[in-house]
């Protein structure tokens, strides 16, 4: 639901600034999700229906001359609070890879529609493993053989359960085991039996066999099948109703793929995945089902230290450990224990070092953002009817950046941000910046020495809070070279301004 922009005024001074203040620690156990918008969530409205608006958008067909997917659920959650819950085109459209089904015959997208979130099944397959360290059965340092020794064969005698959860193995990506093997023994046999491509621990290939091979050895362990662990562990105990693998309620399920190999027609209310699908639908990789609700109650009990409605899933040290950069020796590829961190690529304008989140194959996105403790969910059905129909990368994008946008970069007085490269900004008083850029993008700061400007720092890091500046003539230069965006460069400043290519943030 768009929210009516006449709130926009009232909120410039009610908001309360989060996003350059950011929090410390996890939020209080006891925060819960519950209906509200972005006005009584102290946040400005216009950004959140800008980020709908162009996610309804969407759905027409864009420069390819397609939709960038059939339809989509959104969900934006703000210190425990739903500020928009929007539901946008349809859960089924296409009756085979081309041809739209009579308009009686389509699925209108709903709120409580429930999504194959394909990769973001990643994250329950981890925090399983994280629940079976808990419990003292796994050592996330501990050889995986130990644990699976059919697994410690051709190379992999020495791969930590760790190097599987941060995607440092040296494993492959995939196999095609749905073609290549005749049944579910035989394919987890192949699992186990591969060889790496690398030498573990000196390379990140993100691979869904990672993933696989921790869904056994939860089972190992735990003497539960994974989808039983998931179930006892996480979506029980969170009363997550809607989550789960192979859905019975399929027709709530919104369609995914026409599939001519394997001959599956129109995908819908089983996992998309190939692989996922011929191992009977529940996989470390893939084969998780839920809604945007649902996957809230996940976002917010990573935000609240592992616990929910008093239901501890995880420890707050465990919650920590899932969210710390293992990856350093990778820079583009932070990684936690499970999650990815600090990924802009997806996370937009809401990335920053306490972001994690996964993406799903399938058009899904969940953004968890602990500094702002909010939380930027997008649902799509992406490959409705077809995987080629090109990315949904910008959609993630916007989503993102919708929530991040409509969070205050807040300052007493007057603020001025940067909109155009090379845009120039020249203040006599100024008196703090903020600066949240991509990688590439650059903020020059120069004095007037009185003939003429001499540079004086360049800024490239990012962060969330003001920066006091000298209290000289100033003139700040913005230069744009990232692909992505961050929240943007702000200066506070007092008396004479002149700028091009600078507005007016806040008065």
């Amino acid at each position: 639901m768009l929210i009516p922009a006449l709130a926009t005024a009232l909120v410039t001074a009610l908001v309360p600034g989060h996003f350059d203040q950011p929090q410390d620690g996890f939020a209080h156990q006891w925060t819960t999700l519950r209906a509200s918008n972005p006005f009584w969530a102290g946040l400005d409205p216009e950004p959140v229906n800008a980020a709908l608006r162009q996610l309804r958008d969407f759905t027409k067909p864009q420069a390819n001359g397609k939709p960038l997917y059939a339809g989509a659920v959104t969900m934006y959650v703000h210190d425990g609070k739903i500020v928009t819950h929007d539901r946008t085109g349809y859960a089924v459209l296409y009756q085979d890879q081309q041809t739209q089904l009579p308009e009686a015959e389509r699925v209108p997208m709903k709120k409580d529609t429930i999504f194959d979130f394909a990769s973001i099944s990643k994250l329950f397959t981890s925090i399983a493993v994280i629940q079976q360290v808990e419990q003292g059965r796994v050592g996330i340092d501990e050889k995986v053989a130990t644990y699976l020794p059919e697994f410690g064969v051709n190379g992999k005698e020495n791969i930590t359960v760790k190097q599987l959860l941060t995607h440092t193995s040296g494993l492959e990506p995939f196999i095609p085991l749905w073609k290549l093997y005749p049944d579910i023994p035989s394919r987890i046999k192949a699992v186990m039996d591969v060889k790496p491509k690398s030498t573990p621990g000196t390379t990140y290939v993100y691979s869904d066999l990672n993933l696989i091979t921790l869904g056994e050895l939860v089972f190992k362990v735990s003497g539960k099948k994974l989808d039983q662990a998931v179930r006892d562990g996480i979506t029980r105990p969170l009363d997550m109703k809607d989550t789960g693998y192979n859905p019975k309620a399929k027709d709530r399920t919104a369609a995914t793929e026409f599939q001519s190999a394997p001959p599956r027609g129109i995908v819908r209310g089983e996992v998309h995945d190939e692989n996922a699908w011929s191992l009977g639908g529940v996989a470390g990789h893939a084969g998780v089902f839920g809604t945007a609700k649902d996957l809230a109650i996940l976002g917010q009990t990573i935000l609240n230290g592992g616990t929910y409605q008093g239901r501890r899933i995880l420890s707050e040290h465990s919650v920590e450990l899932m969210l710390t950069n293992f990856n350093q020796q990778f820079p583009d590829n932070a990684h936690g224990l499970g999650f990815e961190l600090d990924q802009r690529w997806y996370m937009g304008a809401l990335s920053g070092p306490g972001t994690a989140g996964h993406t799903g194959y399938t058009g899904t996105s969940f953004v968890i953002d602990k500094a702002s403790r909010s939380i930027a969910i997008l649902l799509t059905n992406r490959v409705h009817p077809s995987r080629d129909w090109g990315s949904v990368n910008p959609a993630r994008r916007v989503a993102a950046d919708g929530l991040a946008n409509a969070l205050a970069v807040k300052s007493r007085g007057k603020q001025w941000r940067a909109t155009t490269s090379g845009g120039t900004l020249t203040a006599e008083r100024p008196v703090e910046v903020f600066v949240d850029v991509d990688k590439g993008d650059k903020l020059t700061v120069q004095h007037w020495n009185g003939t003429d400007w001499q540079d004086a720092r360049t800024i490239t890091t990012t962060g969330r809070r003001w920066m006091p500046t000298e209290s000289v003539k100033t003139r700040f230069v913005y230069t744009k070279a990232g692909q992505y965006n961050g929240r943007g460069v702000y200066v506070h400043a007092r008396g004479d301004v002149t700028a091009e290519g600078w507005s007016v943030a806040r008065r």
